[in-house]
């Protein structure tokens, strides 16, 4: 791991130069409140440390699964331009959903992909998120499960989970491929997040090891296909508090990493310029009451205006 993140930090500079600079752009943030069955929340930054709520209301209520939750919605910009998103339905489903929106504001018909509902030992499907492949021209969604016996101590998790990361892909979202195993290195892995980063693919991760010593921290591992073949993971990224539902944001020649501390009732976040080293930047970022895990993503000023309405961006 070590040696490939100096390649892997210039290969990031390079895949940034193209975007748009901080001055054009607004950065928005999906999130949560409570248990997610009001639906999907948005925030907004210009610094990418000070978040405000867009609005009080929910944009997107939930509607299909038994349950009707929207949990830990990410939303990804499309090849096609749409921004498409997946979110956790319930804590038991085999499946997650999906939908669609050209301005964030309007969204398609809601629809249920039963990913898992193959699998009869199948006890959830948690924190889906969505990356695109553009050397393949396919969307991969991936998202964590437990098969109930199909890993070693179920009885010493929480509850008997022991999740593993699992993946589909798709060039439509109407046909997807048969589920497959992502990450499994032997340890209970939740709340994966994807950045590419030219020839390589990093992945943020939550070790969810409960015994015989608690982690409930955030690591990275790599690989250079987005399907499979990620390292073992590196040493934690946070520090001694509960941390999950990550997601990355490079800005200003920067990763910031946001997570949800749980535990805390708020959230944190790291930064880092290589990769390796990373500094908490907790007590520097403030975000609205009760913000749970999401997807923060840059958008253009004009996107964002023609959305939500001007607002007072000084």
């Amino acid at each position: 791991m070590k040696k490939l993140l100096p390649i892997i930090c210039v290969l990031l500079a390079a895949m940034h130069t193209s975007a748009k600079q901080p001055g054009d752009s607004v950065y928005l943030f999906a999130y949560f409140v409570n248990n997610g069955a009001d639906g999907l929340h948005y925030a907004w930054s210009r610094d990418g440390l000070h978040w405000k709520a867009v609005s009080d209301s929910s944009f997107l209520r939930p509607v299909i699964s038994t349950d009707k939750l929207m949990r830990d919605p990410n939303i990804v910009r499309g090849a096609d331009g749409l921004f498409h998103m997946v979110w956790t339905v319930s804590w038991n489903a085999k499946g997650i959903g999906y939908a669609f929106s050209k301005d964030l504001v309007h969204w398609s018909e809601q629809q249920y992909i039963p990913v898992m509902e193959h699998e009869d030992s199948a006890r959830n499907c948690w924190a889906p998120e969505i990356a695109y492949d553009s050397r393949r021209g396919e969307y991969m969604i991936y998202w964590a499960t437990t098969l109930a016996g199909r890993v070693p101590a179920d009885g010493k998790t929480e509850n008997g989970y022991n999740h593993r990361m699992y993946y589909t892909v798709t060039r439509d979202f109407r046909n997807f491929s048969p589920a497959k195993l992502l990450y499994d290195k032997g340890f209970n892995v939740i709340d994966a997040t994807i950045v590419s980063a030219g020839e390589q693919f990093i992945i943020f991760l939550k070790d969810e090891t409960l015994v015989p010593v608690p982690q409930k921290n955030l690591r990275t591992a790599s690989s250079d296909r987005l399907t499979g073949g990620y390292s073992d993971p590196s040493p934690p990224i946070t520090g001694n508090y509960w941390a999950e539902g990550p997601s990355a944001l490079y800005m200003g020649g920067k990763w910031i990493v946001y997570f949800d501390k749980y535990r805390d009732h708020t959230y944190g976040a790291v930064v880092s310029e290589d990769l390796v080293s990373w500094t908490d930047i907790s007590d520097k970022i403030s975000v609205p009451k009760g913000m749970r895990h999401g997807t923060a993503f840059p958008v253009s000023r004009e996107e964002f205006s023609q959305s939500f309405g001007a607002l007072d961006m000084k």
